[in-house]
């Protein structure tokens, strides 16, 4: 009787649900997954590296690089390092834009990794209804930093620049009628904050939407219910963080349990799983999209009624105005020195940690006194959850793969780093 041995297979880098760069070896005894081992590394760029051979505010733009689908919450925590090493406090209305962004980028995060689950697991529409909402929120990153998604706009001491009072418009297109123009041209007709406050409104809606596509979709539970259960327990010892954590019914949240900027001053809610399964951190991100919403509208609110600065005024810092660096001889020198030789940092480290989509990220920062750090080393939230990728997949088909890769939302920038 012949034989029967368990065989190899190579899973990704080309397939399309490995996202670009997982290799995953997995050792299959017919369809059921015996061993998954997951290949890190083909995306390395040496970031942690770089920042240690420039100026502390010239690798800002670098973090956007790391989990390139939730850019800024990467910056918030870099610049967070650098400020406490300073003993800086940003004022307070850079804390609310910070906030507002941090929020808008996790519902960002959040269509992205709904439209890329629903498309690795066969839901075709429900990934081209994220993306239409991805488009304005793209266009108030643009309207803040010039960029759509590396944006560079949170900055030691504040933010760039403050929220514009005019929105970029659609031009006549032959693409498109004189009333489809009307029509997407209609909420920008005012500043930034309408703009948000306007997307704010019809955001539930389109989150409905996606319920109404997925929820109750028969398909989509028998694709996601008791598949990658991972009990609470073993979330914590596998240290998980951020949806992964919380969809096994653990409640921790960094802007609850360690409030950083303004969180502690607005309202929301933590949504929290019972079975630890897919379809669990699936619920618990839908619910996220909703409980963001309510925060960018409550700092939307705030934002109108107290105007005032965006960057705190120390030269040493933030640079001088253009206005200011064309006309006066010292701010020149300043705005020279700033960027080239940045600013020498006091010696010690620190730890800044935020809640970004995906999880706990945080950056451990090391300064000699130097300009440049001494040692930076970034915690992505996504490795650990890659390395729980065994365990999760052990026992169910080479299909549910697909569905727990979706689930643990990976993105290979800050894993590979």
């Amino acid at each position: 009787m012949a034989e029967i041995r368990n065989f190899t297979l190579n899973f990704g880098p080309q397939h399309p649900a490995a996202h670009g760069v997982l290799r995953l070896v997995l050792e299959m005894d017919g369809e059921v997954v015996q061993k998954a081992d997951p290949h890190v590394g083909l995306l390395h760029r040496g970031t942690e590296k770089l920042a240690e051979s420039k100026p502390f505010n010239q690798s800002i733009g670098y973090m956007d690089r790391l989990d390139y689908v939730s850019m800024m919450c990467n910056e918030h925590a870099y610049v967070m390092a650098i400020e406490r090493l300073l003993g800086v406090t940003p004022p307070l209305r850079a804390q609310y834009i910070r906030v507002m962004f941090d929020e808008i980028t996790r519902i960002l995060n959040h269509l992205m990794w709904l439209g890329a689950h629903g498309l690795d697991i066969g839901a075709m529409t429900v990934f081209l209804y994220a993306f239409r909402e991805r488009e304005d929120l793209m266009d108030c990153y643009e309207a803040v930093s010039g960029t759509r998604m590396h944006a560079t706009y949170y900055r030691p001491g504040g933010v760039y620049r403050d929220l514009p009072e005019q929105m970029p418009k659609y031009a006549p297109s032959k693409f498109r009628s004189k009333k489809e123009i009307d029509r997407l041209n209609e909420a920008r007709s005012g500043s930034l904050l309408d703009f948000i406050q306007d997307f704010t409104e019809r955001f539930p809606k389109c989150v409905d939407e996606y319920e109404t596509l997925l929820t109750d979709n028969r398909i989509w539970k028998q694709r996601t219910v008791n598949i990658g259960v991972l009990s609470p327990e073993r979330a914590m010892a596998l240290s998980c963080s951020g949806p992964v954590l919380r969809g096994s019914g653990v409640v921790w949240d960094l802007r609850k349990k360690q409030p950083y900027e303004v969180y502690d001053r607005v309202d929301f809610d933590i949504p929290v799983g019972v079975n630890g399964d897919c379809y669990d951190r699936y619920l618990v991100r839908v619910e996220e999209l909703r409980q963001s919403n309510r925060i960018i509208r409550q700092c939307v609110d705030w934002l109108r009624s107290n105007p005032g600065p965006v960057m705190l005024d120390d030269h040493k810092i933030a640079p001088p105005r253009r206005v200011e660096m064309k006309g006066d001889m010292e701010s020149l020198i300043h705005h020279f020195k700033l960027f080239t030789e940045g600013y020498t940092v006091p010696a010690g480290e620190t730890y800044a940690a935020v809640e970004a989509p995906k999880g706990e990220f945080g950056i451990w920062l090391v300064s000699d006194g130097a300009n440049k750090p001494y040692r930076m080393k970034a915690r992505a939230p996504g490795f650990p959850h890659l390395a729980a990728l065994d365990e999760l997949v052990r026992g169910h088909m080479l299909a549910d793969v697909v569905a727990v890769i979706g689930t643990i939302d990976i993105v290979f920038g800050e894993i590979d780093r």
